[in-house]
């Protein structure tokens, strides 16, 4: 109210700032990283403006730690990368810069234009103009503008604030100040129209809502449930990365609650509409999920090829299952279902080479485990993916899936000694079968090939 207020009475457009003061929101240079002080500071020398912007404010302002921060500025790309020594231009959508400064890498921005129309003067020649498909999704914005216009262009209120080093004050276009305060995520302009613009708003909304403890605006929330058919026509690699964002946010388990309650887990990950319907699916993947935040939220290493592997195992549980039934080898009928569904899956998430092999090792390796006897338990041992496997069976066990006491006897072997494994090995049951060996066949005598 305060704010309308004061534009009512000063007369200020819908679009100029609110300006507060270090008094009012406590944020300082100190808070900032070196790195993107140092392109801030490079930038403003040269004659530019520069702000730190974005997920970092609204991170420094909720109290919590940035994961890194990001610069916008007025300079276009090619008069930021002659200021700093080690810096890169990339991009083809929209380019952009990457400053390396020491260890940290600061990606550097021009102002963005919401449309070619509201564009700086010029711009829209030089770097291209907007192109949509049918349903509104942009598939071109290339247009330098103001600082106002990258504000309105910004997906939520909240990622739309606007830090200066130099005054230490806050500029805030869309009231983003006052939703942090009330703890509400709210979308810039009207949300329908946004999201056709690009789908995977919709994800990050969710995301960013369970990942900041954020309630969606009641107008924000709205359009999701019926527009989430948009999410089809997402490129894989973009649904791919949004959705591993979401799974190692640290807050996977409240990500996807809200996913089903928001009507965007179907389609998304196909085999999310089973384990949010079959009891033991569930158990299984809330455990990985449980165990995925943890080890995020304590800074400890997480991979995403064990997280998918996870979240894919009762698909191919089940496939496999049913390959067996109808008379396939098991081993033939486990390669065969891992096909099925990462097929099936890669169809609709660009999951990478190098994740599936390593999700294939660890699925392979669970049949192994049930074999505790002769030389196979060692082997299995030193497999190079052997302890992701294990903790693979521990999930499994914790689940209820395979029994305890088959976890409890490999954690027990692994830490044995050469000897204690030996006593631990399970007999052979069953006939055995004798190698035969082969006979090795005499070498016929060698024929003299002289003449009688």
């Amino acid at each position: 109210m305060i704010k309308r207020f004061i534009r009512r009475v000063f007369g200020l457009r819908g679009d100029a700032p609110i300006r507060t003061p270090r008094s009012k929101h406590g944020l300082s240079r100190e808070e900032i990283s070196p790195g993107a002080l140092k392109v801030c500071d490079g930038l403003r020398e040269a004659g530019f403006s520069a702000y730190v912007v974005g997920g970092a404010v609204r991170d420094l302002l909720l109290g919590t730690e940035p994961k890194d921060f990001d610069v916008a500025t007025d300079a276009r790309p090619e008069q930021i990368k002659p200021l700093f020594r080690r810096a890169l231009i990339i991009g083809r959508r929209f380019r952009l810069v990457h400053v390396m400064v020491g260890r940290e890498t600061v990606e550097t921005s021009t102002f963005r234009a919401a449309d070619p129309e509201t564009s700086v003067a010029g711009s829209a020649r030089a770097e291209g103009t907007r192109v949509q498909d049918e349903h509104g999704r942009v598939l071109r914005d290339n247009v330098f503008g103001s600082q106002a216009e990258d504000a309105r262009r910004r997906d939520f209120t909240v990622n739309a604030l606007y830090f200066d080093p130099a005054t230490e004050g806050v500029i805030d276009y869309h009231g983003g100040l006052a939703d942090l305060k009330k703890r509400v995520l709210r979308v810039i302009g009207d949300p329908a129209t946004r999201y056709r613009e690009d789908p995977v708003r919709m994800l990050r909304a969710v995301r960013l809502a369970a990942k900041l403890g954020l309630t969606l605006d009641a107008d924000t929330r709205a359009p999701i449930r019926r527009l989430a058919p948009l999410m089809e026509r997402v490129p894989p690699a973009r649904l791919f990365d949004e959705m591993l964002k979401l799974l190692l946010s640290g807050h996977a388990s409240a990500c996807l609650r809200q996913l089903r309650d928001e009507g965007l887990h179907h389609g998304v990950l196909p085999l999310l509409d089973v384990i949010l319907e079959q009891p033991l699916d569930e158990r299984f993947v809330t455990l990985a999920l449980a165990q995925t935040d943890e080890r995020v939220l304590t800074d400890r290493p997480v991979s995403p090829a064990f997280l998918f592997a996870a979240l894919l195992w009762h698909e191919v549980l089940a496939a496999w299952r049913a390959r067996e039934k109808r008379g396939e080898r098991p081993i033939v009928a486990l390669e065969e279902a891992m096909d099925e569904v990462l097929d099936a899956q890669c169809e609709k998430l660009a999951i990478t080479r190098r994740l599936t092999a390593t999700m294939r090792e660890v699925w392979v390796m669970q049949p192994r485990f049930e074999q505790r006897s002769g030389v196979r338990a060692q082997r299995l041992l030193e497999a190079p993916r052997f302890r992701m496997a294990y903790d693979f069976l521990a999930l499994r066990a914790a689940s209820g899936e395979v029994p305890a006491e088959l976890e409890t006897w490999w954690r027990a072997f692994q830490s044995a000694d050469a000897d204690s494994r030996k006593a631990m090995l399970v007999p052979e049951t069953g006939p055995t079968k004798k190698r035969r060996r082969r006979r090795r066949k005499k070498a016929a005598p060698a024929r003299d090939a002289s003449p009688a």
